[in-house]
């Protein structure tokens, strides 16, 4: 391997893929090298090409994916991990995150040799997660901590030294919270089920009943029944004997779970054969959104949007929010972290480049009875003296001015590759366009805390009015203007990945700000384009208003922007089914395929064609 030449590559992946299969007990498993996302799927196990330049640490992380992934398909069960997972976002994080490292301790427990590998490919995970760099998010960082206690004490192996200082800074209040459930684990690690139950009691400890929000008593009567998880409720109140368990998957219901309740949920499980779980498959497993997903016929009308308090939001430009040395650190990080996927979403700009020239190009019209005289014609004076003279004019380009503004998503669920996909494509398709003299602005949005920020303390101090409205402090992000060059603004991108700064998402204002923005420009075609991997979720205004009430503003933002303005609105959801919001959208189950997503919008747009509603993937 050390010539890393194509043959030595075939071999190489030959040994991989036929230790994989030994491992997993799977003959007939198909191992396929790719560069899309390491993943296991129908009886395939998808594992990253090793990079061009070759060095140890690629063999061991290539072996250790391909060493997980073997474990995963010999010793977990993905419809009994649907069934019990919970349904917010933190919660299940966390759920998956034990659960993977219960697998892999088996196979690092096994095969020495596997351990080693598993460990080369937890160091890279570590610096994917940003566990190496200080943080004030330890909310978002939990599920990542956790997976490596569990695999500390199911293994034995410490937490690689790259995560030391994220571990660490949690250690203490974990061990006191939850050490002596983590103990339990060692008795479980062959049972997915039971382990499950511990892990179910481990959230409840940690972040209370729902997705994380320990709701005030006071507020319980307003508490919205959760919607999240679509094969949870599909398959819930089949068997009506089975209620105590099956209310641990709609969010709100796992209330009571704990050490109290883990007999009877464990006893009751094992009543539940796999024929409940399946009620939930008919949806692929990478389209299971990560927000509410509601049919828009449960979600009833609302008169009025209103917000308890403005005087905290705030509009602001990405260099104002971290100096210029982070912001260069964060731009090369995004790089190193991106770098293979660049070249395809520059071939894909590269193709819309073309067809934005090519529309652009002017053309002349000859033989005209009156315009510029055609020099090249001018010997006919001589050679035909009776024929008048022959003049020519260039055809008018009907290319309009045109600005595009590009409004990213910054929730905490766009975390790791969506956010970093989302932030390189921004990037590339800013320079695309102003090569083709077409301005583009670059916005973010997402909310200056967790849970309620300052309107909400406001709230509290005023006595908790009935319905108040927004109840979260905004926060819109200017990465890069219209009229600023994409040179100055390229690092400003970076920012998108600084620990801390993913939070909730409130798009019905979002979408009217920038929308706004683009009302004030002076060009005579204004596109907007919408990236988002879920509906509008904050929990702090959803504990005291309807649980509808966000989705609601939403969509009559989105109306009133179709019918009434201008401007060309245009959605592209991760994971997530905006074709049921917007006329013009499209829906990817795969960040990696944003950039090709954009560009295909975008020259769709440019082209003058109305793309229907559909569904990638």
């Amino acid at each position: 391997m050390s010539g890393g030449s194509q043959k030595n590559r075939e071999l190489f992946e030959q040994a991989v893929g036929a230790a994989t299969r030994a491992e997993s007990g799977d003959p007939k498993l198909e191992v396929r090298f790719t560069s899309d996302l390491p993943g296991l799927a129908d009886g395939e196990a998808r594992v990253a090409h090793l990079p061009h330049k070759i060095n140890a640490a690629d063999i061991a992380e290539m072996r250790g994916q391909a060493d997980a992934l073997a474990m995963k398909h010999r010793h977990h069960n993905p419809k009994l991990h649907r069934k019990l997972a919970p349904s917010g976002a933190v919660s299940k994080a966390i759920f998956d995150a034990v659960e993977q490292a219960r697998f892999e301790a088996i196979g690092a427990r096994q095969f020495p040799g596997a351990k080693a590998n598993l460990a080369a490919l937890e160091e890279k995970r570590v610096l994917e997660a940003g566990l190496h760099r200080p943080s004030d998010d330890e909310h978002g960082r939990l599920a990542d901590v956790l997976r490596l206690l569990v695999r500390e004490r199911l293994t034995g192996a410490v937490a690689p030294t790259e995560a030391a200082l994220g571990v660490e800074s949690q250690r203490q209040w974990l061990e006191e919270g939850v050490g002596h459930l983590l103990d339990t684990l060692e008795n479980k690690i062959d049972d997915q089920r039971g382990l499950a139950v511990i892990s179910r009691t481990i959230i409840s400890t940690l972040i209370g009943d729902g997705d994380g929000d320990q709701v005030d008593p006071d507020d319980q009567n307003d508490q919205p029944e959760d919607g999240e998880g679509d094969a949870s409720q599909e398959s819930e109140g089949e068997e009506g004997g089975e209620s105590d368990e099956n209310s641990t998957e709609t969010g709100d219901g796992e209330e009571g779970e704990g050490d109290d309740d883990d007999a009877s949920t464990e006893a009751s499980s094992e009543e539940v054969d796999d024929a409940e779980g399946e009620s939930g498959e008919g949806k692929h497993e990478g389209a299971v959104p990560w927000r509410p997903n509601r049919p828009l016929d449960e979600l009833k009308s609302i008169p009025v949007y209103q917000v308890f308090a403005e005087e905290f939001d705030e509009v602001i430009k990405a260099e104002e929010l971290c100096d210029t040395e982070e912001l260069d650190r964060l731009r090369k990080y995004l790089d190193q972290q991106m770098a293979h996927l660049t070249g395809a979403v520059s071939k894909l700009a590269n193709r819309l480049q073309r067809r934005l020239l090519a529309q652009q190009r002017r053309h002349w019209n000859f033989d005209l009875e009156e315009g510029i005289l055609d020099a090249g014609r001018l010997a006919r004076v001589v050679t035909e003296p009776l024929r008048p003279l022959s003049f020519k004019l260039e055809s008018d380009t009907e290319f309009k001015d045109t600005v595009v503004t590009l409004l990213l998503d910054n929730s905490g669920s766009m975390r790791g590759r969506p956010i970093s996909i989302a932030a390189i494509s921004a990037d590339i398709l800013a320079r695309t366009l102003e090569r083709c003299g077409v301005k583009v602005e670059i916005l973010g949005f997402t909310t200056k805390a967790w849970k309620g920020g300052q309107s909400r303390e406001k709230w509290l101090q005023a006595k908790r009015p009935q319905k108040p409205g927004r109840l979260n402090d905004l926060r819109h992000i200017i990465y890069k203007t219209a009229d600023m060059p994409w040179r100055r603004a390229r690092r400003n991108l970076g920012l998108m990945m600084r620990e801390g700064l993913l939070k909730e998402n409130i798009d019905g204002e979002a979408l009217l700000w920038a929308h706004n923005r683009m009302m004030a420009r002076a060009e005579e075609r204004r596109i907007l384009m919408v990236i988002s991997d879920g509906a509008p979720v904050d929990d702090s205004t959803l504990s005291v208003n309807s649980g509808t009430y966000l989705e609601n503003h939403l969509r009559q933002v989105i109306k009133l922007i179709e019918n009434k303005s201008p401007v060309e609105l245009i959605a592209i959801g991760i994971g997530h089914d905006v074709t049921r919001y917007y006329q013009r959208a499209v829906t990817i189950l795969d960040a990696e395929q944003l950039g090709g997503a954009m560009t295909d919008q975008l020259a769709e747009l440019f082209s003058d064609t109305l793309p229907k509603p559909r569904r990638l993937g």
